[in-house]
């Protein structure tokens, strides 16, 4: 998948181009039906499959305080979307001055002019353009005028669910990491740098990675059955989140034990995927008395990634 940025002075021209544009964020079933929509009329027109997303997200321009947490990272949100077949992803870089720009314009100037679409494919409910007054109404008399065809998908459902962003950023907080699944159409994914921790892990028996996890969606505080991603494979693991009361620290963490790993992953990317919370995290009278609910709770991960299909054995041992 090429990607594009500074859109207006990039010099490639398109072929047929089959558009769709929108947020995107977490790329979860609702994005996915759109985008297959577009892969399936690009190819259809013998065009390209183009995607057009912002970054950062709106409301954290025009409103921080109101802005939600992403539920994808960039660098995955670009993956998943590339995965879907997409051929060209236009990255608009969100600013105040962008937001100014009135939805006809936008359409006339970005659409038209700049990507000369011959369909667009968008979800029920787009919105764009100054104070987002555009919608998909619009685009159908824009269309009508200026000779490209609108398609518009959903909405969509999962078990009597609406998908939405919003509604699974409400699972997320509310720890249900099984409707989470149901809509993503995959566990939720969190990723970073594993730095280093205070070693306390391997004192007890269960030495963890510490991964730094800034600026993405991480659900609440406990200990959750998980599925650890790493560059020597992928291992089952149990993962807690919070702040460590049996020890007193103050600084909110997200650590996971690899199953059956031995190795150093200081300074690599892990990804957590969450399948399922099990419990509260909670203070402890000892460490002794840690050490063996965390053994109850690594039999429990094991049940719980057997029970849901999850491979329990390491693609390949570090």
């Amino acid at each position: 998948m090429d990607v594009i940025r500074h859109i207006l002075s990039h010099p490639r021209r398109f072929t047929a181009p089959v558009l769709t544009l929108g947020n995107f964020d977490g790329v979860h079933r609702g994005h996915q039906a759109i985008f297959a929509c577009v892969v399936a009329e690009a190819r259809r027109l013998g065009g390209e499959a183009v995607a057009m997303t912002f970054e950062p997200h709106p409301l954290a321009i025009l409103h921080p305080e109101r802005a939600p947490a992403t539920l994808t990272a960039l660098r995955d949100k670009l993956a998943l979307i590339a995965a879907t077949g997409v051929d060209v992803l236009v990255l608009q870089h969100f600013t105040r001055e962008f937001a100014g720009i009135e939805a006809e314009v936008f359409v006339e100037r970005f659409v038209v002019g700049r990507v000369h679409a011959a369909k667009i494919v968008v979800g029920h409910r787009v919105n764009f353009g100054h104070e987002r007054r555009g919608d998909a109404r619009m685009l159908e008399e824009i269309g009508a005028r200026g000779g490209f065809a609108v398609e518009v998908v959903g909405p969509v459902r999962a078990d009597g669910h609406e998908v939405s962003s919003s509604r699974i950023r409400r699972a997320v907080a509310a720890g249900d990491m099984r409707l989470v699944a149901t809509l993503l159409g995959r566990p939720h994914r969190v990723g970073g740098r594993v730095v280093p921790g205070k070693q306390r892990g391997a004192t007890l028996g269960f030495p963890t990675a510490n991964i730094d996890v800034a600026g993405t969606m991480v659900p609440p505080d406990g200990v959750y059955a998980a599925v650890a991603e790493t560059a020597v494979g992928v291992f089952p693991a149990i993962a807690n989140i919070g702040r460590n009361p049996t020890f007193g620290d103050n600084a909110r963490s997200l650590e996971a034990h690899l199953f059956d790993f031995q190795g150093d992953l200081y300074g690599q990317r892990c990804h957590v995927a969450f399948i399922e919370r099990l419990r509260d995290e909670i203070a402890f009278p000892s460490a002794e008395a840690l050490a063996a609910q965390i053994r109850r709770d690594a039999q429990q991960v094991r049940g719980v990634l057997a029970e849901r299909g999850v491979a329990v054995a390491p693609t390949t041992r570090g």
